[in-house]
């Protein structure tokens, strides 16, 4: 193998990734409804991987470009959720239901900084207590953390958030509130 011919490689490794990154930035823009920033994305998805596709299929028994181009896509979308992570802040509804401790756990996560907004509910064996909570998904281990030092078997689902708007969100805290 040449040094032409590896570093060939390397930029294809390089466009892969860049590709699947975009695109995994690219689906999470579909489901927030932002169309036209996911149509240009996809047209820049769709012009790498023309690009790379053609260097592969062009000579399938080049072991590095294959290599290249199968890491690529795996590394890929590592970094397409690192900068979903990093980047783009996404929402999430947790919803905890208690049998008991139900109001402890509120003012816990109230002391925490989460707003919580309190209901109570029938269960099958009678009443729970009902809590909802939107937030940011980074704040979400906090979150579960809190709901567990106070009461570790409650029951608790995650939901993502299409839209929010208003209320309370704990990284919009003011400053001495």
């Amino acid at each position: 193998m040449t040094s032409e011919g590896l570093l060939f490689a390397v930029f294809l490794f390089g466009l892969r990734v860049l590709n699947n990154a975009i695109g995994t930035v690219r689906l999470i823009l579909i489901t927030r409804d932002k169309r036209f920033l996911a149509a240009v994305l996809a047209f820049l998805e769709a012009l790498i991987f023309a690009v790379v596709i053609a260097n592969v299929v062009s000579d399938l028994s080049n072991i590095p470009n294959m290599l290249a181009y199968c890491g690529g896509f795996a590394v890929g979308g590592y970094v397409g959720m690192a900068i979903e992570s990093r980047f783009i802040t996404s929402y999430v509804v947790a919803t905890v239901i208690a049998s008991t401790l139900g109001h402890p756990i509120a003012v816990a996560l109230r002391e925490r900084g989460f707003g919580v907004t309190e209901t109570l509910g029938e269960g099958k064996d009678g009443t729970v207590t009902m809590l909802r909570c939107v937030l940011s998904r980074r704040d979400v281990s906090d979150f579960l953390a809190v709901v567990r030092q106070v009461y570790p078997d409650a029951f608790v689902s995650v939901e993502e958030a299409r839209a929010v708007q208003h209320g309370w969100l704990r990284h919009m805290r003011q400053p001495g509130r």
